[in-house]
């Protein structure tokens, strides 16, 4: 798969984005620091000291080296995993991205003590495996490897959200991904060809080295920032490993 530079700026080029990156003065400023936006979610985290650990950090080494890479406020190393259920934001309190029956001002500390509880005897769902779809500007689109996968990815969302109370409007259709980095401004349209050309060779590097990303089990976590994600809970589902996904 690759990316063109006119696919680029419909979602990251200057000239298509007239209004300021959504996430720009809640998430993190235009230094590109961080800021408070408590709440919690169920992730993977990479598998340390892996051939997908090395590659990733490559990768968001190849980002960094890019001219214009101020653009972009990046996310600290150790942070990096991929959402497998959004959970709770202190800033979102609104149908449907708040459990059901709960008031909507209950602080965030005790949603996520009682979303701990609702997950007490929780049975894991099915292994799966995932891959990289494709590297863009603010990271990697990845999806199940397969489509026993795809469908197991399914079944742990599905049971979240009966669990949890609540299904978010792109549940059915929310695309998996790791966070690099957010946009701080909008990439200068005259760049996007070197920008396609740098996506496409990660993605390829990475496909190469990592073609099943080796990820730690299922977590429900709590965060105050995008830098970092505490895991409270293990889930014992075991990620598909690559010697395993053949």
């Amino acid at each position: 798969m690759s990316i063109s530079p006119e696919k680029l700026a419909l979602h990251f080029g200057l000239s298509s984005n007239a209004d300021a990156p959504s996430h720009l003065g809640t998430r993190y400023d235009e230094a590109g620091t961080f800021l408070s936006d408590p709440g919690n979610t169920v992730v993977c985290h990479l598998q340390p000291e892996t051939a997908t650990e090395e590659a990733l950090l490559d990768a968001r080494q190849r980002y960094l080296g890019m001219a214009d890479a101020q653009n972009l406020a990046f996310t600290a190393p150790q942070s990096l995993h991929m959402t497998l259920f959004q959970g709770v934001l202190g800033r979102r309190r609104a149908a449907p991205y708040w459990p059901e029956n709960l008031p909507l001002d209950t602080p965030v500390p005790d949603v996520t003590a009682l979303l701990l509880q609702r997950l007490e005897g929780f049975a894991e769902g099915p292994d799966f495996a995932v891959e990289l779809v494709q590297a863009v500007p603010t990271g990697l689109i990845v999806e199940g490897a397969r489509e026993t996968d795809r469908k197991a990815m399914a079944e742990w969302r599905n049971r979240f959200a009966d669990l949890f109370g609540y299904r978010h409007p792109d549940h059915e259709r929310y695309q998996f991904h790791i966070t690099f980095a957010y946009p701080i401004r909008w990439i200068a349209d005259e760049r996007l060809p070197a920008w396609a050309m740098m996506l496409d060779e990660v993605t390829e590097d990475i496909r190469a080295r990592a073609p099943v990303l080796e990820l730690r089990a299922p977590a429900f976590c709590v965060f105050e920032d995008m830098n970092f994600f505490d895991e409270l809970l293990v889930l014992d589902q075991k990620v598909t490993e690559p010697n395993e996904a053949a």
